[in-house]
């Protein structure tokens, strides 16, 4: 169910018989040559409300523009500041809250996010879970299985892969792998904590930050999507009633 698409009516009836709502959060930047200036959005939207058909939850519209100045130097990309940002969570949290929702199932895909979702968490006013969508160890074991360390950190392959299952395959015979990531960048910018974006721009020319998107293919997005779709499930109907679970 989709919470912009039911009435009011719906709505309560609904509130009747639970208090949980699914929140994807994502956000509008580049993704390198071949993917989609959406990708963080369309995937937790897509893994949200697959996840939903499962576990017969309500999906709130995803809240797509998030911080990501890092990548204000490829054209497309929307920043927001993190203090307007951390307003934002904020307040639709606090709507949501206000109508019955008491348990709220946030589903994040990118990591400049986190930091001012676990504020809004930290402020103890709602209940909160937060899960990126590559959290889960089943999700992981396939994403190792197809890309191995070509995974890499932004503009990858695995998200790409969903982007094309669910909506298009932007083609670029010939992309050549970027460079790798050693251990200690990966260490060292994890939760996309990147430099000004001319910075950014002139060290990852091509938007692409160590992933091979050009192994990407639309047959492991769908298994990915799957995959991580029963996970949220899961997780969510534990978060929602600790005697639940899908699967």
């Amino acid at each position: 169910m989709r919470l912009e698409e039911m009435t009011w009516y719906e709505v309560q009836s609904y509130l009747a018989t639970s208090r949980g709502i699914i929140l994807p959060t994502g956000s509008v930047e580049q993704h390198g040559p071949i993917g989609l200036i959406g990708t963080d959005a369309i995937c937790t939207r897509e893994i949200s409300w697959t996840a939903a058909n499962f576990c017969k939850a309500i999906v709130a519209p995803e809240i797509s523009y998030a911080p990501a100045n890092f990548n204000m130097s490829f054209p497309g990309t929307v920043s927001l500041s993190p203090t307007v940002y951390e307003g934002i969570i904020h307040d639709v949290l606090k709507s949501l809250s206000h109508h019955g929702f008491e348990k709220i199932y946030v589903l994040n895909g990118h990591g400049a996010n986190l930091e001012m979702l676990e504020n809004v968490v930290k402020s103890r006013q709602f209940d909160v879970q937060i899960r990126n969508w590559w959290d889960f160890d089943a999700v992981n074991v396939l994403r190792n299985q197809f890309y191995g360390d070509w995974e890499g950190m932004h503009a990858t392959p695995s998200e790409i892969s969903i982007t094309q299952h669910t909506h298009r395959i932007v083609n670029m015979n010939g992309l050549a792998p970027p460079d790798k990531l050693s251990a200690q960048y990966i260490a060292a910018h994890s939760g996309d904590k990147h430099g000004p974006p001319d910075e950014h721009r002139a060290k990852f020319p091509d938007g692409r930050v160590g992933s091979h998107s050009g192994l990407a293919q639309p047959e492991h997005g769908r298994k990915i999507l799957e995959t991580a779709a029963t996970a949220v499930a899961n997780d969510y109907l534990s978060f929602v009633d600790k005697s639940s679970a899908f699967i």
